[in-house]
């Protein structure tokens, strides 16, 4: 019989549905399941016909594949990963490839890539988005790790992958060690800002213009036609148009505690690590556990009422300014994570190529938009580039929106309805392009209480000075360091 050409191991949601992608485009798939039931049914019903063989233990999957193998896994990240790689190790050969292409921290990645290796195998992990619907008809692929392995699975990647309207692969590879997750986890990051910031648009929309929900339907839909054109757009029109069984809009009956998986917390973790406001992503993530005090928050609306002030004014101009402050917002959102990707490449020693990465989340993945092309060129005029806000397009996208951008956070502000995305945003954009900032006053504070020192305006960079403010502290000061 002849051999598979990939093994997959984890046949849920993403899992399978990779697996009936792979196959469509004519490899040959061995695939295992921790429960085998699974296997059972995945070979004897949609995988049925295929050219998919099910497997029923490590070892006969193994077995079962082309030399030198591709085993992949699409497991459950953590502890499960690391207990697979334990027992499919004594099983290769030196060349035979492990891929990753669950949810794992980037750390984790960059550890198993290096232990692995020094077993004589070749190491991947992956990002992989877009959701059950990605995975069958082409998701967006992030791979880093051993980059002898590229050259082997690029082929099943890149072919597997979405692509952009030149055929251009939505697949390509990121970098060493934890890299490809690490962009992975960034997306995830931006798709929490994304969220959220449409969240707040449908939230002033639903309680400050008492919009209903098919009103905002229509308004989400027109605006997938203009610069938000996106996944997330779209598929909010969508939400807003679907009715229960009776009727009524399903959203209105859908509890308002949102849940999440980590990659947003981890994202906001890696910005504290390398020193960058992340904070629209931030933001993001805690209101999604603010959400979660659902009870708190229903018995602090008892003690503490607010009562929203109403919209005065023309809807429709209003609307178009809540538009055009998601948008800003977004911008912001994107910039801080690219940022970030940015001073991580500085500290793993990664050469992430930053427009390449944008158009792998033109299509397939959970943040695909139009907007990505933007970025894209952004990068390729100006490999350079510090911060995305200093391109002309979004520098002037950006001038454009800022009056409409700061009457709908005010406008918010003072109705009483939390737009923390879209402010946090607005703080970020101002204390950017703040040429002096209080913090002189605080590094002030720092040398008072703790004597660790500060630098002078009228000094080289890198000078530090001590004063003894109070005449008791003498003239020693702290080691100087930054974290």
């Amino acid at each position: 019989m002849k051999k598979a050409d990939i093994g997959m191991i984890g046949l849920a949601v993403m899992g399978e549905n990779l697996v009936m992608n792979m196959e469509s485009k004519g490899l040959r798939l061995a695939v295992y399941n921790k429960e085998t039931e699974r296997v059972t049914e995945f070979v004897g019903g949609r995988g049925a016909g295929k050219n998919i063989v099910g497997t029923y233990s490590l070892e006969e999957l193994v077995n079962a594949l082309e030399k030198p193998r591709i085993v992949m896994m699409m497991i459950r990240a953590g502890k499960p990963v690391d207990e697979v790689i334990e027992q499919l190790i004594p099983l290769l050969e030196p060349g035979d490839i492990i891929i990753d292409g669950g949810n794992s921290n980037f750390m984790d990645t960059a550890r198993r890539c290096e232990y692995v290796e020094s077993k004589g195998l070749l190491y991947i992990g992956t990002g992989v988005s877009g959701g059950e619907e990605g995975a069958l008809k082409g998701p967006s692929i992030m791979p880093g790790g051993s980059p002898e392995a590229w050259p082997r699975v690029k082929p099943i990647l890149q072919a597997i992958a979405a692509k952009v309207e030149d055929g251009t692969p939505c697949c390509q590879w990121v970098g060493k060690g934890g890299a490809g997750h690490f962009v992975k986890m960034v997306h995830n990051g931006i798709e929490y800002g994304d969220m959220q910031l449409i969240s707040e648009a449908y939230h002033l929309m639903r309680d400050y213009l008492e919009l209903t929900a098919d009103e905002m339907a229509g308004i989400f839909s027109e605006w997938n036609k203009t610069e938000l054109d996106s996944y997330l757009i779209g598929i909010t029109a969508d939400i807003l148009a679907y009715r229960d069984d009776d009727g009524a809009p399903l959203v209105d009956r859908i509890l308002d505690a949102a849940g999440q998986k980590g990659t947003g917390k981890w994202t906001a973790g890696a910005a504290l690590d390398e020193g960058i406001p992340l904070t629209l992503i931030t933001e993001a993530v805690f209101a999604r556990c603010l959400s979660s005090l659902k009870d708190e928050r229903v018995y602090a609306s008892k003690i503490l009422p607010k009562g929203v002030k109403k919209f005065e004014g023309d809807r429709k101009t209003f609307i178009e300014k809540i538009r055009q402050a998601l948008y800003a917002s977004k911008i912001i959102s994107y910039a801080q994570g690219f940022s970030l990707m940015r001073a991580a490449a500085k500290t793993y020693g990664w050469d992430l190529g930053y427009s390449d990465i944008a158009l792998m989340w033109r299509g397939g993945c959970i943040i695909r938009s139009a907007f990505l092309g933007q970025i894209s060129k952004a990068f390729q005029e100006d490999p350079d580039l510090c911060n995305l806000i200093l391109a002309p397009y979004f520098r002037d996208a950006l001038s454009e929106s800022l009056e409409s951008w700061r009457e709908v956070c005010s406008s918010a502000i003072l109705s009483g309805i939390p737009v923390p995305a879209m402010t946090s945003a607005l703080s970020y954009f101002d204390g950017y392009r703040c040429a002096d900032l209080p913090a002189n006053l605080l590094q002030a504070q720092r040398d008072y209480f703790g004597a660790h020192t500060y630098e002078r305006v009228d000094r080289p960079r890198g000078e530090f000075y001590h004063t003894n403010w109070t005449g008791r502290g003498g003239k020693t000061a702290s080691t100087t360091y930054n974290v």
